[in-house]
């Protein structure tokens, strides 16, 4: 006789078939547009801009890890000069995010003290001469830090629509110590965003409400006038609440129970003695009646958002032209900075697993950092002992000198006082 099947445990084994077949459909269907990781071979894919080389102002790119890296092989470009700007592209695959989510991802350590910079990156539509990439190539997206001073500490995000660039409303913040940062910027369909920094979400909304694109849905009713019958108080006087009898009979001052009248009172002279007032404990001042809830109570009245007429949706306001190039065009006081994991796809799964797998050294990296604090402290230190000593040095000296011309003043004077002297007696 065959083995009754428990029908609780086929609807489970159905439900977890039916989970593993959506799991395999969504990454059948999930791609990789373009991801950099500036291994071997990596210089084949990227061209260097001479924009600003004529000019004297173009700086290079240097093929490194960094001074302090998590993995010393893990690679990436650093911008090396100071007070230069840097151009650089790749052409990728054409990819349209139509009807797909959007993911831009890349990692950047500032190693240096930038004073003022960019660290942002660029995705490109259209033909783009490589060769000639630079401030005013024309871009569907920017993003990323931007560091001046200690006030700006921007993280841009402008998209283009219609061929004009629209930076977000809110004021995002990047980070801005010297360790590696991983920044993605997520673009779904219905116009949502996320932004993540090291898969954190930094901020998150739509399209709609966070760029002046379009004009908004709704808009307030600014003709619109409260309502006669509108009662916006919160609490009303008791109706039902009576004043005690002989509430207003009760005076506000009293005689002092406790005054005396003094022993050298003299009612002839000082007249008829009388108590002191005091205030009266038992008077609560004017009445009033007791507040309660009001039962018409219909909140403060705020002025009604009505729908805009001149709001027209456009249901491919998330569309970027198709992407053909991604690039680095930023401009540095001082370079030092290291771009690397460059990812552009559909995914943000993957996204999320590539920031786990280079952060699984990031303790390396800070142990590294921190010693090479270490070492450039002490040498800083080192540098300032041997410039005070240096300054005790230059001291000594002058004080040297200083006596020494004080010794010759002082021989000076007495050879001419004896001179004198010598005359007077002569004379």
């Amino acid at each position: 006789m065959a083995e009754s099947v428990n029908v609780n445990d086929l609807n489970k084994l159905t439900l977890f078939c039916l989970l593993l077949i959506q799991f395999v459909a969504q990454l059948s269907v999930s791609e990789i547009i373009f991801e950099e990781r500036f291994h071997d071979g990596w210089r084949s894919r990227w061209v260097v801009s001479d924009w600003k080389r004529t000019e004297g102002k173009a700086g290079s790119f240097k093929h490194t890890a960094g001074r302090w890296a998590g993995d010393p092989d893990d690679k990436g470009i650093q911008t090396s000069n100071d007070a230069k700007h840097f151009a650089i592209s790749a052409k990728i695959p054409e990819f349209s995010n139509k009807n797909r989510t959007l993911v831009f991802q890349y990692s950047i350590k500032l190693e240096q003290d930038i004073e003022c910079g960019g660290g942002y990156m660029k995705l490109l539509s259209g033909f783009v001469n490589q060769k000639k990439f630079g401030g005013d190539t024309p871009y569907s997206l920017m993003f990323g830090p931007d560091l001046c001073g200690t006030d700006t500490k921007k993280l841009h995000l402008i998209l283009s629509y219609q061929g004009q660039n629209y930076p977000i409303k809110k004021d995002l913040q990047c980070e801005t110590d010297k360790l590696t940062h991983f920044y993605t910027f997520i673009l779904r369909p219905d116009a949502s965003y996320s932004v993540l920094v090291d898969n954190r979400e930094r901020d998150s909304g739509s399209m709609y409400t966070d760029w002046d694109i379009l004009p908004p849905r709704k808009i307030k009713a600014v003709k619109a006038k409260k309502p006669g019958d509108w009662d916006d108080r919160e609490y009303i006087e008791d109706p039902n609440d009576v004043k005690p009898e002989g509430y207003d009979s009760i005076p506000s001052e009293i005689p002092d129970p406790n005054a005396k009248e003094p022993d050298n009172w003299d009612e002839d002279e000082d007249g008829l003695w009388k108590s002191p007032k005091v205030p009266n404990p038992a008077y609560k001042g004017p009445w009033k009646r007791k507040k309660i809830k009001n039962p018409n109570y219909k909140g403060k009245w705020k002025t009604p958002w009505v729908d805009n007429p001149e709001f027209e949706d456009d249901p491919d306001l998330y569309v970027l032209k198709p992407i053909k190039y991604v690039g680095i065009e930023v401009w540095q006081v001082k370079g030092g900075s290291v771009f690397d994991n460059i990812l552009i796809s559909d995914d943000p799964g993957y996204a999320k697993q590539v920031v786990e797998e280079v952060f699984s050294n990031r303790e390396v990296e800070k142990d590294a950092f921190e010693e090479a604090e270490k070492v450039r402290k002490a040498k800083e230190e080192e540098e300032a002992q041997r410039a005070r000593e240096e300054g005790e040095r230059r001291r000594q000296e002058r004080g040297h000198d200083r006596r020494h011309r004080d010794r010759y003043k002082d021989r000076y004077r007495k050879r001419r006082h004896d001179y004198m002297d010598d005359y007077h007696d002569e004379l």
